[in-house]
């Protein structure tokens, strides 16, 4: 699903970081619970044909998110936020890695370090989301391992959802 609504994707290597700034047709207090509650994150946190499944998720300071992105043939890969951070429908920060199902990391990945910040304007609801890596390597593992394309796929998916088509 394709749409006008502003989606910027840019790469800078010189402070190994992603940033995504992006525009929902829906309410700040929607598009805060999508991204902050685990049975709407679990409908568009994957790339289709792919889904997100949450084993656990205590949304606080110090709590975290443990989930599995689960393909079409069954495999799973699992991966884990680990909440540092929380202002109310204005900001969320957490640490993200791969893992194992019991939520033990995955040393031969990097971990990210997440921080995206909401904002309402009229009738649309922009998040800003800015990743940082350790080291240019582990910022370009991840894109060629195809960040951008399946999170721009991920976005489309809660657009949908806030389309009433998911």
């Amino acid at each position: 699903m394709k749409s006008n609504l502003l989606m910027n994707f840019t790469v800078d290597k010189e402070k190994n970081t992603v940033n995504v700034k992006r525009e929902f047709s829906a309410s700040l207090s929607n598009v805060w619970s999508a991204w902050t509650e685990a049975a709407i994150l679990d409908q568009w946190w994957a790339p289709a044909p792919w889904k997100s499944r949450t084993k656990s998720m205590e949304f606080k300071e110090g709590g975290r998110r443990l989930y599995a992105m689960v393909g079409p043939e069954g495999e799973e890969h699992w991966a884990l936020a680990d909440y540092t951070s929380i202002h109310p429908k204005t900001n969320v920060k957490w640490l993200d890695a791969f893992c194992n199902s019991e939520g033990n990391l995955n040393e031969e990945f990097p971990r990210s370090d997440w921080d995206v910040t909401f904002s309402e304007e009229g009738n649309s609801t922009f998040v800003d989301v800015v990743i940082k890596h350790e080291k240019l390597s582990d910022l370009e593992m991840i894109i060629q391992m195809g960040f951008k394309e399946g999170f721009t796929i991920a976005l489309e998916g809660l657009d949908a959802i806030f389309a009433g088509k998911a």
